[in-house]
């Protein structure tokens, strides 16, 4: 599957229908030669050329007037691409065939999933009537709907490189996961010394040591599992600002929990006569307040924000 969502992709067709159809038209346009219909080198020379420019072709191939293909499919290597029955199929169901038959323009489809690559593609078709040739031949043009997005808006390189930020993302949560097992770990000891320890004055601080470790292993797990989910195992689309405020929202929650928790502890042990601290208990509860009051301004004036970008752009 792509490294886009499906509903992201269909989303930014939508968007940039107009100048993605005048992208691949032209696209198409520029390989139209009529030698290429029953040449194999010209196939395989065309479809390499166009994969120097344009970085999301797939495949090409030609159908005859009947809808049936009459040549390989030549994938962007310029080898053979065995990936599905390609020569002698019956391709005149298909809605590039039927709307090239009608026009004798180039014709874009709409996104579809692809039997060959499980992504989900658009297909380019244009008419070719060869001279001395009785027949009509349909030339079409595979084309990979995410990488031609992502060609689109700029973001072809920093998709290469994604792998490489996950891998560092996965390290690092790692890293905050083992933090939290030693926690558990320190955590669990001081329980075990409140179980075989004499009730003292001193050992009625125990509990609190041991929340402290509970609530700084539950922070760290949080920010660990947020990241983990955020920035490896969904799929965030960068040029949404509603992208970049669900991580923040849960990155400020993480801390919110955190810091609340304290507080509570903090005013515990005031009243049960431990320390001196209520005031500090008091004014981490109002940095609390004032994270989620903070949190709730950003969340509400962002998705305003962002409605009034989409208004304004459509």
């Amino acid at each position: 599957m792509s490294t886009m969502s499906y509903i992201g992709i269909i989303e930014r067709y939508h968007e940039h229908k107009d100048t993605l159809h005048e992208l691949l038209a032209s696209t198409l346009s520029g390989i139209t030669d009529k030698s290429i219909i029953h040449d194999k080198l010209s196939q395989i020379e065309a479809i390499q050329s166009l994969a120097k420019i344009y970085p999301f072709v797939d495949l090409l191939y030609v159908l005859d007037e009947k809808g049936f293909q009459i040549s390989d499919n030549i994938a962007k290597t310029g080898q053979h691409s065995a990936a599905y029955k390609g020569k002698g199929s019956d391709r005149s169901q298909r809605p590039y065939y039927r709307l090239a038959k009608k026009s004798e323009e180039i014709i874009i489809t709409q996104p579809y999933l692809s039997s060959s690559s499980k992504d989900l593609c658009v297909s380019a078709a244009i008419k070719i009537k060869v001279p001395d040739d009785a027949n009509t031949y349909y030339l079409v043009l595979d084309l990979s709907m995410s990488r031609t997005i992502e060609f689109l808006m700029g973001d072809t390189a920093r998709r290469k490189l994604t792998p490489i930020f996950k891998a560092v993302y996965c390290v690092i949560v790692a890293g905050l996961f083992c933090v939290v097992i030693a926690l558990l770990a320190y955590a669990g000891a001081e329980f075990l010394q409140l179980l075989q320890a004499e009730h003292t004055k001193e050992m009625q601080l125990k509990p609190f040591s041991i929340v402290i470790f509970l609530t700084l292993a539950l922070a760290i797990f949080d920010l660990g599992k947020t990241t983990l989910e955020e920035e490896v195992l969904m799929y965030k689309d960068i040029f949404r600002h509603s992208s970049t405020r669900r991580t923040i929202t849960r990155f400020i929650a993480a801390i919110l929990i955190a810091v609340t928790i304290e507080a509570l502890l903090l005013m515990f042990k005031s009243a049960l006569g431990y320390g001196n601290e209520i005031l500090e208990a008091v004014m981490m509860m109002l940095t609390g307040v004032g994270l989620l009051v903070g949190l709730g301004l950003y969340v509400y004036l962002g998705a305003k924000a962002e409605s009034l970008l989409t208004k304004n752009r459509g």
